[in-house]
């Protein structure tokens, strides 16, 4: 066995320490983990950090427009519109050169008759294409990728590695069973047919509107994500002595196409009333209903009950929350004083969030029978990589299974407005506002719900222990799902202030001090957002309730032109010179978004493949704040951090308390317009120098790649807090040359 010394990150390398090597892990750190400077394994360096590889992007894309006037009344308009574009960038570790392939089209067709000068009405229809193809390989770097004698299941390739506190993600090799991809690959096709109506009437103060709209809804995607295999490991100790957390993987069969389907349909009316020359008043209702999801070939599988052994197949998928889906709309403009200089705008309305097909399309893949993703929650020491899979397959109870809700509550949004505008002099206007919202039963993702459920005590919620614990359902290995019962909180005071131009100059300033919480920021995904959290304690949600994964809570945006004025001069070279020149800028300020450290493993006994498990918080000097900020080496304050006693109590450090580094950018740009009067006053030649981020501020990122800060074991991880990327590039210039005519 190998043998490598101390753990302790330095120079973008993790030493390891004086742990035997398991040579199983020996063989698979030799092959695809880059080590430092031509060092061996014996040297014990072990590459944490990935590269940064370049990407390349290519796009290629056209509009057409066609108007036509039939009459004097009718007129008929079409639009298409295509977009290609192909993004290659290498892996993690600079072993495979990757692409997406997106390509978008986009038909609209639009046809008005006017009735009267006082009633108009509007037929459009409309149809989206989108194609997104994630995974192709364009280049092979390291050809152990692609042999087989690496599988972790036979006959695929190397799978991945992940979750190993202090080491980067191993993203795994080719694809065996869609060749020319990599092992987490998927293809998505979309298609939208769209059909609407629209009527506007005036009618004495009265102008109405109303109409209707039918939406068909068709996606289409085949996904390979962990078709070859991927293992977590607790800790770096457990993962160089061979000792796996988990493993999910795929027998080895045909991938199957997924064609769900859905369709909406919409109708309102609306009626702008103008009581007097100085206040209108608007009220509506919007109808919006869906039908459930249902899926082209039958493959929709689904337990009724979290307890359930036997999964229910076919449609409904659950049952329609949509049926009464009744929005109100109201709002005002009011203008009070006869100087006409301030108005007053407010309005409330509701709006209903659809369970359309895009928030399941990690949920209605990976199910039994149509799919056998098997899972192996607790695995004996040596597993890695063949054996595991060897545990796992053809027991019915590793497989994956799903739970929708099975009757929803009603999902909805109310919003609010309420705002002052202000003419202070020619040009320059203020506006001071509130804007707010409640959201109620918003989606609430879950990647498994099946986990050992733990005993709520004065301390908080204590874990059975693991060795004689069970998981929720013990027919099945992995349930995932959503539930809709998470609820979201936003209010914000905003200030807007513009100058028009004036003297060549304008101006244009905006302020947001806010607040966002919820109780789940996820809908597609757990990782929607890089500080996601994964598998909380979905029966209470005092435990997730935090700030919003996406908070942000100040926000400052300015920006300004000034065409700077002609040197008067009867020069012609001098006036060429120093005229026509433009300047720009635009400056944004935003303060961090929230996080939260964790603990590595599984140390409360969850039985999870991915847990997001808090340490508990210490009070004392220092201990205030959690943040060491302008510390990209050691943002997180690991000294107010504790590893929980016992390690089966959970931690009582809640979801979103730290606050990553801000944000500070400024852009410019500098125009030079040329007018050609020897062929004609229409021809622009037009310099461009623009300047992204000007001031080459570096901007840290959250430490979201390493907030684990203690192992399994309650052992510290030298790496928490550790930031590894920017939110900004570095300076950037760009020169142009635009022609316009």
């Amino acid at each position: 066995m190998n043998t490598v010394p101390s753990a302790a990150a330095r120079n973008g390398v993790l030493s390891t320490g004086s742990v035997r090597v398991d040579p199983a892990i020996s063989r698979y750190l030799r092959a695809f983990y880059p080590l430092p400077n031509g060092a061996s394994l014996g040297n014990g360096d072990i590459g944490i950090f990935s590269f940064a590889g370049q990407q390349v992007t290519t796009e290629n894309y056209f509009t057409t427009k066609l108007d036509r006037k039939l009459s004097d009344r009718d007129s008929i308009s079409g639009i298409y519109m295509r977009d290609n574009s192909i993004v290659v960038q290498p892996d993690a570790f600079d072993q495979l050169l990757t692409n997406v392939v997106s390509r978008r089209q986009l038909l609209t067709l639009h046809e008005e008759h006017i009735f009267s000068s006082k009633f108009l009405n509007a037929v459009r229809f409309g149809f989206n294409r989108a194609v997104a193809i994630e995974g192709g390989v364009s280049k092979v770097m390291n050809p152990m990728m692609a042999d087989p004698a690496f599988g972790f299941i036979p006959g695929q390739f190397v799978g991945s590695i992940q979750s190993v506190p202090g080491l980067t993600d191993f993203g795994g090799g080719l694809n065996e069973l869609r060749p020319g991809t990599r092992a987490n690959s998927r293809n998505v096709f979309w298609n939208s047919f769209q059909w609407t109506d629209d009527v506007s009437l005036i009618k004495g103060v009265h102008t109405l509107q109303f109409g209707a709209l039918v939406e068909r809804m068709q996606d289409n995607s085949l996904l390979s994500g962990q078709h070859n295999g991927s293992f977590k490991f607790s800790s770096l100790s457990d993962f160089l002595t061979n000792r796996p957390r988990n493993f999910i993987g795929f027998v080895p069969i045909p991938i199957p196409v997924l064609g769900t389907r859905q369709t909406l349909f919409g109708a309102y009316a609306q009626d702008d009333i103008r009581l007097r020359r100085n206040l209108t008043l608007n009220a509506g209702l919007r109808y919006e209903m869906t039908t459930v999801l249902s899926e082209a070939h039958g493959r929709l599988s689904n337990l009724l009950h979290l307890t359930d052994t036997e999964a229910r197949l076919g449609s409904p998928y659950f049952l329609n929350p949509t049926l009464r889906n009744f929005e109100p709309r109201v709002g005002f403009a009011w203008n009070p004083f006869v100087d006409g200089k301030t108005i007053f705008r407010g309005g409330f309305g509701i709006f209903d969030v659809l369970p359309l097909p895009y928030a399941f399309r990690l949920i209605t893949p990976y199910v039994a029978p149509f799919s056998q993703r098997v899972v192996g929650d607790v695995l004996p020491p040596g597993s890695f990589p063949a054996e595991a899979f060897r545990e796992v397959a053809g027991n019915s109870t590793t497989l994956s299974t799903s739970y929708v809700e099975h009757d929803p509550k009603r999902s909805y949004v109310m919003q609010w407005n309420l705002s002052a505008a202000r003419q202070i002099s020619s040009g320059l206007v203020v506006t001071l506002g509130y804007v707010g919202s409640r959201g109620v039963h918003l989606p609430y993702r879950d990647e498994n719900f099946d986990m050992v459920l733990p005993a709520l005590t004065p301390a908080g919620y204590l874990f059975p222990p693991a060795a004689n614990s069970q998981k929720l359902n013990l027919g099945f290995a992995r349930i995932t799902g959503m539930l809709w019962q998470a609820n979201s909180f936003y209010d914000a005071l905003q200030v807007v202030i513009t100058k028009k131009v004036s003297h060549g100059v304008q101006l244009h300033g905006a302020y947001t001090f806010g607040k966002s919480i919820d109780t789940l920021s996820a809908t597609v995904a757990n990782d929607a957002f890089p500080n996601g959290l994964f598998n909380q304690l979905f029966f209470d949600q005092r435990t997730t309730r935090g700030l919003s994964d996406f908070d942000v809570r100040q926000n400052f945006a300015f920006n300004f032109t000034w065409a700077v004025p002609s040197v008067k001069t009867r020069s012609g070279a001098a006036q060429w010179a120093f005229g026509g020149w433009q300047l720009g800028g635009i400056y944004r300020a935003s303060s961090g978004q929230p996080f939260t450290p964790l603990l590595g493993g599984d140390p409360l006994g969850m039985k999870l493949d991915q847990t997001s498990e808090p340490p508990d918080r210490l009070v004392g000097p220092g201990c205030d704040k959690l943040t060491n900020p302008g510390n990209p080496n050691h943002y997180i304050k690991t000294q107010c951090l504790a590893f929980p006693k016992p390690a089966n109590l959970r931690g009582n450090l809640g979801r979103n308390t730290l606050i990553g580094p801000g944000r500070s950018k400024f852009d410019a740009s500098i125009f030079k317009n040329n007018t050609i009067h020897r062929f004609t006053e229409n021809i622009n030649v037009q310099f461009r120098a623009e300047f992204f981020n000007l001031l080459n501020r570096a901007n840290f990122s959250s430490p979201t790649s390493n907030l684990t800060v203690f192992d399994q074991v309650g052992n510290p991880v030298s790496s928490a807090g550790l930031i590894t990327s920017t939110q900004t590039t570095s300076r950037q210039i760009q020169f142009a040359l635009k022609v316009i005519w």
